[in-house]
């Protein structure tokens, strides 16, 4: 009998059917985003984890498969079954696998799932776990050059055990990402990310194998510069920033790959601007209100020059930023930082 093909959802917010991630052009031609929409959560960040049900077995294999990332990332799983947790695993069998896609799931209400073991097949929970972390499907990558047959994808997919319509199996297989609306790799065919399909749904007769385990570019992609760099530091050494300071605080990208975190305060609703200044070109994120995993805005150039600088209308808390070099690879820099309340 010949082997179905293993598919799982790629959840996404409604509002992200509608408005795909603006971008424009900055200094030297460069492709930026503007919109404040991201997926990855901060680098350094401890996500909660709560079972909602399902076995121990089920349970301790959710654990070890997405212990795989951690491994390699600097993020890190806590699996206290907080009730306002970032992670909601249910095990639902009649549900398949999905997972909301990164910081997605930090707008579903706390008393629903933001992700559905209903198989645990092989590396099931890893794959699930790295959408949680912010990955998309590997077939969908810009660079795969994968030939679809899709009447032949649709007409299966409509089936059992799936039964999804022509849209939803469009978002989740046909449709490709633009190669500015994602960060990553050439085409993968050893990742974890990239689920079995077989020849007769290519146009040319390739198909995939499964892959069970992490391959070697999804290990180096997510420990690297784009996603979550051990450089990175941790939450509990950022430096604290005073709101409308009477000077600016002196900073540096002191060594490749450093992601600098800073903190602060805002004792009172308002609009916000948090800016840098200086020869350095950083990209800057804000995360909040009191949550380092919640992410507010995301800037590149919007500054002097080629600085980063963020307006936002916030309410009373605590908020982090962090600040990396534009060039991950080989950018250093000195910099300055300031939080000003209009």
């Amino acid at each position: 009998m010949a082997e179905r093909a293993k598919v799982c959802t790629d959840r996404v917010l409604p509002r992200e059917l509608m408005r795909l991630q603006r971008t424009t052009r900055g200094p030297q031609g460069r492709t930026r985003a503007i919109s404040p929409i991201g997926k990855t959560w901060m680098n350094g960040s401890t996500l909660r984890v709560r079972f909602i049900d399902g076995t121990t077995a089920k349970k301790n294999t959710a654990r070890v498969q997405a212990g795989w990332w951690s491994q390699v990332a600097n993020l890190k799983f806590d699996f206290n079954n907080a009730p306002n947790a970032e992670i909601r695993i249910k095990f639902d069998p009649n549900d398949g696998a999905w997972s909301y896609v990164g910081t997605d799931s930090r707008s579903i209400p706390v008393n629903e799932p933001t992700m559905n073991l209903g198989l645990l097949d092989g590396g099931t929970a890893a794959h699930e776990f790295g959408h949680a972390i912010g990955l998309a499907h590997e077939h969908q990558n810009p660079a795969g050059g994968i030939q679809w047959n899709e009447e032949v994808v649709i007409r299966e997919l409509a089936g059992s055990p799936n039964f999804w319509d022509e849209a939803t199996t469009r978002h989740n297989v046909l449709r490709k990402y633009q190669a500015d609306q994602v960060n990553g790799t050439a085409f993968d065919p050893d990742s974890i990310m990239l689920y079995f399909f077989p020849a007769s749904w290519t146009l040319n007769g390739i198909g995939t194998k499964a892959n069970e385990v992490l391959s070697r570019l999804d290990r180096e992609f997510i420990a690297g510069a784009k996603m979550y760099p051990k450089t990175g530091g941790v939450v509990s050494d950022a430096i604290e920033l005073k709101a409308n300071a009477a000077r600016r605080t002196a900073a540096a990208i002191g060594k490749i790959g450093e992601e600098d975190l800073f903190t602060f305060t805002a004792a009172t609703d308002g609009t916000y601007l948090i800016d840098t200044r200086g020869p350095t070109d950083v990209v800057m994120k804000l995360f909040g209100p009191d949550s380092e995993t919640a992410l507010i805005a995301e800037d590149d150039d919007s500054g002097v020059d080629t600085n980063a600088r963020i307006s936002s209308d916030l309410v009373a808390g605590k908020y982090w930023v962090q600040v990396r070099h534009y060039n991950r690879k080989t950018g250093m820099g000195n910099y300055t930082i300031k939080v000003r309340k209009s």
